[in-house]
């Protein structure tokens, strides 16, 4: 998957493997520490591939890096650091 294509959708992030992502948020609730514990790190793996994907959009439309930072509650230079040769 090119991060850099428009035409990603959502198939193309998610998780390899795994319970689909609303059966991943009730299982982050899970009163079994190793459910939750799996669930919360599969959450924070979607996330993370869901932000590249929003960040690359975003500078494809011509975004500044301040303009995403803003929205992603970031510095600009954390989000410039964190992204600026991955996209």
């Amino acid at each position: 998957m090119s991060i850099l294509s428009p035409s990603s959708g959502a198939d193309a992030i998610a998780p390899d493997s795994g319970p689909p992502t609303r059966d991943l948020t009730a299982d982050a609730a899970s009163s079994d520490p190793d459910v939750g514990l799996r669930a919360v790190a599969a959450l924070r793996e979607l996330q993370e591939r869901l932000e590249v994907l929003q960040v690359a959009r975003a500078r494809l439309l011509g975004w500044s890096w301040a303009a995403i930072a803003s929205r992603l509650g970031l510095s600009k230079q954390t989000v410039h650091r964190k992204y600026g040769r991955r996209i």
